[in-house]
């Protein structure tokens, strides 16, 4: 039975869309579960609102107080360089908080509850774009360490889209996508868009993006049709990541690398599908495609947990997998 004093920990997945907690027992029992607003300024002025209203409701929900916390681990997206640190440790900063915290980028949680931290690359595309991957020596690498960056979260290929349907780069085939297109921002014609593009889509940039991402699942769903127009725009997104997992892919000694493909992008009918194909015919390794076995919020428990040096052998890892998912599922 679980008193109000038994120490627990903090898992935070901090994304460009939400915030997820998760709060578990030490010995790797999920308690509760919340979710809030974006985690990250670029995204939301209010990040630092979002999050900490997102830890009290799973403390409450949990029934247990701030000072029963010993140990918190935030995976924050935008967290890219020691420049961000402030912003992103005040997002943690409760009153009456207890016990360590850390603070990595959303990427290396996210790799933490795929892979288990044990070596492989992680592709994240939804919201945002990373790729990001353990070698065996432990370190943490990303494709922004060489400077390569794949433009494949959903509003990068919602704008691309809309670039190509105004640049008049359409066929017959495209027609159901051009509709959708006129829909999603309420106008007649693509002249009337390429007027409202005139005056940056009407919107400021944090609102803007948000918009364009809302289209991607349209532009997916459209390559999968045939669209000519959706499938360009796919396949540069394939091509991109691609490039970016094979750079990571030569600081691997092992000649089989795992990859989880992590997002609504990465894991939309055609891109996945393009994603296997152009990866099974890899030139710095061979892939072995797998699925994430647990979301990011479980790795950054798992972090947590690692940190703090409690057990994450498989059973506890398994035991707070399973217990976090029906939580999830539940909520």
């Amino acid at each position: 039975m679980l008193h109000s004093s038994d120490p627990i920990l903090i898992g935070i997945d901090g994304g460009g869309t939400l915030t997820r907690v998760l709060v578990s027992d030490s010995s790797g029992t999920a308690l509760a579960y919340a979710e809030g607003g974006p985690a990250s300024i670029h995204k939301d002025v209010n990040a630092r609102r979002n999050v900490q209203e997102a830890i009290r409701q799973a403390l409450a929900a949990a029934g247990r107080t701030q000072d029963s916390v010993i140990g918190l681990a935030a995976g924050i997206a935008g967290f890219d360089s020691e420049a961000d640190r402030e912003w992103v440790e005040s997002l943690t900063d409760v009153p009456g908080l207890g016990g360590s915290r850390w603070h990595v980028n959303d990427a290396v949680v996210a790799h933490c509850g795929a892979l288990m931290a044990k070596p492989g690359i992680i592709v994240i595309a939804g919201t945002g774009s990373i790729i990001a991957g353990i070698p065996e020596d432990g370190t943490f690498i990303r494709n922004y360490d060489f400077g390569h960056y794949a433009a494949a979260a959903a509003r990068f290929l919602a704008y691309d889209a809309v670039y190509e349907a105004l640049a008049g780069r359409m066929a017959d085939e495209d027609a159901g996508l051009i509709q959708a297109m006129l829909s999603h921002w309420r106008v007649g014609s693509l002249a009337e868009l390429s007027a409202m593009g005139r005056h940056g889509f009407g919107e400021e940039a944090q609102a803007r993006n948000r918009t364009f991402g809302l289209f991607a699942p349209a532009v997916t769903a459209a390559a999968d049709r045939g669209s000519p127009l959706a499938v360009r725009v796919c396949e540069r997104a394939v091509e991109q990541i691609a490039v970016g997992v094979e750079l990571l892919a030569r600081s691997f000694a092992t000649a089989e690398i795992e990859v989880a493909l992590i997002g609504g992008v990465a894991n939309s009918g055609y891109v996945s599908r393009r994603l296997h194909e152009t990866l099974a015919a890899g030139r710095n390794a061979r892939y072995r495609m797998t699925p994430p076995r647990y979301p990011p919020v479980v790795g950054a428990v798992l972090l947590a947990m690692t940190r703090l040096g409690l057990s994450t052998a498989a059973a506890a890892a398994d035991r707070l997998g399973r217990s976090a998912l029906a939580l999830m599922k539940s909520s």
